[in-house]
């Protein structure tokens, strides 16, 4: 039996979600948790829901205990949209009960129902037990690095 649930995430989940994303900002060399800009992030993820969304896992009491986010883009190589999958996170003491597998599950749901044909994520070469979990969920690992600029001052 399942004890917990998926959904998608209301402005109302805010506050939890910036726990969530402080835990796994806390442990990715490149990300540090600031919670003013993370509650901006999942505002504006929020308000566009045609190409966005961030789903939840509750345990059975209602509590957020998850979370993670796809964004819809056009893949030129795919010749149709692409699912940016972020924030994957499951609090610590839940870890090992399928929650995050059954949350990328929704997600890849979610992507496919709007016509895309390919999902992607990133992730920190230094979470063994990250990369370990995508691995098992059959995610392929492939030859690009990412590679970012900032654009504000």
């Amino acid at each position: 039996m399942q004890e917990f649930s998926i959904g998608t995430a209301s402005p109302e989940d805010i506050p939890a979600l910036e726990l969530l994303l402080a835990a796994l900002f806390s442990i990715e060399a490149d990300f540090h948790p600031d919670v003013e800009r993370q509650r901006r992030g999942l505002a504006l993820l929020m308000e566009d829901a045609a190409r966005a969304v961030v789903m939840t896992a509750r345990d059975s009491s209602g509590t957020v205990i998850a979370m993670a986010s796809a964004q819809l883009v056009v893949s030129t190589a795919e010749g149709a949209r692409s699912a940016w999958i972020e924030d994957v996170v499951v609090a610590e003491r839940f870890r090992g009960r399928s929650i995050g597998a059954a949350l990328l599950a929704a997600l890849l749901d979610w992507a496919r129902e709007r016509g895309a044909t390919r999902a992607q994520l990133l992730a920190d070469r230094d979470n063994a037990s990250a990369l370990a979990f995508y691995g098992r969920l059959d995610w392929q690992p492939t030859q690009l690095g990412a590679w970012r600029i900032p654009l504000r001052k």
